[in-house]
This record gives C-alpha cells, sequence and structure tokens, in this order.
C-alpha cells in the first residue's frame, strides 16, 4: 500500500478499497495536497484488478469541510503537483491564471473522479460543506448518518455555488435554488427524500453499513459493473449534465471577477470565516 500524506488507504476486503480523508483538525478540509493524493489513490485502486469498488469516507467528526482557503506550502497549480488536465497556463496573470488553476482542481479533477471505472461509494458524516459535496457528488452511491449535514454556502462568498455545479441534478431545480439562495442546511432525511442520498443509517452503523453495500456490489461481474456504470454516467451526459456543469462553471468565474473588481478579492470577504479573510483568498 501507498503511503499519503492527507490520506488513508485501506483494504477492509480484498475486492475493496476505502480511502479515508485523514486531515482531522482541519476537518479534512481539502488543500491542493490532498486532492492530488486523492487522485493518485483513486488511479491506484482503479488500476488494482482486485479492486471492485471504491469507499471514500473521513476521520474525525465530519467527512469534509469543503476546499482549504488558507495559504498552504504547496499551492500552486500545475507547479508543486503534476497537472492532469488538460489546460495550461497556471502562471498567467488575473482570469487565465484563475480559470486554469481552477478548471485543473476542482472541475476536471472531479469530473475524472465522477468518470472513475468503478461503482463508489461516499460514506457521508458530520458536515458535508462546498467542496466536500463536490467529492459526495463525485461518487455513484452516498450512505448518510443520520447526523449528516450538507451545504453549499458559496453564495454568501458571492459566488453561485461550488464549481461541481451539480444541484439541479441532485436535488431538483427547486430545491437547489432554496439551498444555494438562503445558503441553509439540509440533513440526510432530507436528502434521502430529495433522492440525493441513497441511504441513511445510525452513525454508530455506517462504516459497516457502507462496507456490506459495497460487498454486495462485489459479488457481481466486474466488467458488468464499469459498463453499468458507463451506461447511466452516459445516459445523464446525454440529458445535458456535462454542458450545463460548463455554463454554470463559466458563471462561477464572472463571480470571481466582479468580486475582484468590487473587493479587491475573488470572493465576497464578509462570506469568509475570520481565518481566512486575510491574506485574500486564492480561490472560492
Amino acid at each position: 500500500m501507498s503511503s499519503f500524506e492527507t490520506i488513508l488507504v485501506q483494504r477492509p476486503d480484498p475486492a475493496i478499497a476505502r480511502i479515508v480523508m485523514n486531515r482531522p483538525e482541519a476537518r479534512n478540509a481539502q488543500n491542493l495536497q490532498m486532492t492530488y493524493d486523492l487522485n493518485a489513490a483513486f488511479d491506484a485502486a482503479v488500476q488494482d484488478d482486485a479492486v471492485k469498488v471504491i469507499i471514500l469516507a473521513g476521520s474525525g467528526p465530519h467527512f469534509s469541510s469543503g476546499h482549504d482557503l488558507r495559504p498552504g506550502g504547496k499551492n500552486a497549480a500545475g507547479v508543486d503537483f503534476p497537472p492532469i488536465g488538460n489546460w495550461g497556463g497556471f502562471a498567467e496573470p488575473n482570469a487565465h491564471g484563475r480559470f486554469a488553476r481552477e478548471q485543473e482542481i476542482y472541475l476536471q479533477i472531479t469530473r475524472r473522479w465522477r468518470n472513475l471505472a468503478k461503482p463508489t461509494i461516499a460514506e457521508v458524516h458530520g458536515k458535508c460543506i462546498a467542496g466536500g459535496l463536490m467529492l459526495a457528488w463525485a461518487c455513484d452511491l452516498i450512505v448518510a448518518s443520520d447526523d449528516a449535514q450538507f451545504c453549499d454556502p458559496v453564495v454568501t462568498m458571492g459566488v453561485c455555488g461550488v464549481e461541481w455545479f451539480v444541484h439541479p441534478w441532485e436535488l431538483g431545480p427547486r430545491k437547489a435554488k432554496e439551498f444555494l439562495f438562503t445558503a441553509d442546511s439540509w440533513s440526510a432525511q432530507d436528502a434521502h427524500q430529495l433522492g440525493m442520498v441513497n441511504q441513511v443509517v445510525p452513525r454508530a452503523e455506517l462504516s459497516a453499513s457502507v462496507l456490506a453495500l459495497a460487498r454486495r456490489i462485489a459479488t457481481k461481474p466486474t466488467f458488468a459493473l464499469k459498463l453499468t456504470k458507463e451506461a447511466v454516467n452516459r445516459s445523464v451526459d446525454v440529458m445535458g449534465q456535462p454542458a450545463a456543469i460548463d455554463q454554470a462553471f463559466a458563471l462561477h468565474q464572472l463571480c470571481h471577477a466582479h468580486n475582484l473588481q468590487e473587493f479587491g478579492m475573488v470572493v465576497d470577504p464578509s462570506g469568509l470565516h475570520p481565518s481566512v479573510r486575510k491574506p485574500p483568498a486564492a480561490a472560492e
């Protein structure tokens, strides 16, 4: 097993890889190191022919508090880590560099995870916020503990939701508007009723329930699982999801450009936690 700075990779069953975000002190906020650690672990699981199902979980009290907006030691996309996307221009000034960075680390990499060839299950407990939602939504199935809460508060930062904008697909258009306009949280029970979450289980039973589900899936033929996932994903694609996400991403960038003119930073500082108001955040 490879070792990573920000995640743990477990093998609870020969056919199951369990990837655990392991920054509990930061509530599993996703910094650049975690982004590329996750990508490497997903790649390894996909290339391991013994693995049939991949679980994504989080250590500590919460699944994920979103993107880590604090300055870090390795924070230069395309420099500190080899790029995986097809956009260059990371060092370019102004909107060009920002667009390239967010294409790489938010949009393209999430799309890549959504299209992994093997079934993925998000094991969500506690809070799942903004960038954490993107991680869960990239997975095929979501099993949530009964205390899980979901939220995209990015509108309070002057931006029209997170970069992987699938809210209307996951929640329906009216509920998507409600939760975005208000920045309110929705419960695991709400998410289940709306069809976003597959199962809600007691917190103490979450990991065991996810593992049992993964084992049921792993009894099926590998190629059939892969092609079934491909069939469902391509059906959603034909409905227009990729084009809708790309359009929303362009509007997301327009919000950044407006905020930069209005506030001198790419988000409205009134919506930021005090710990990241200074220096200016580099991204949503």
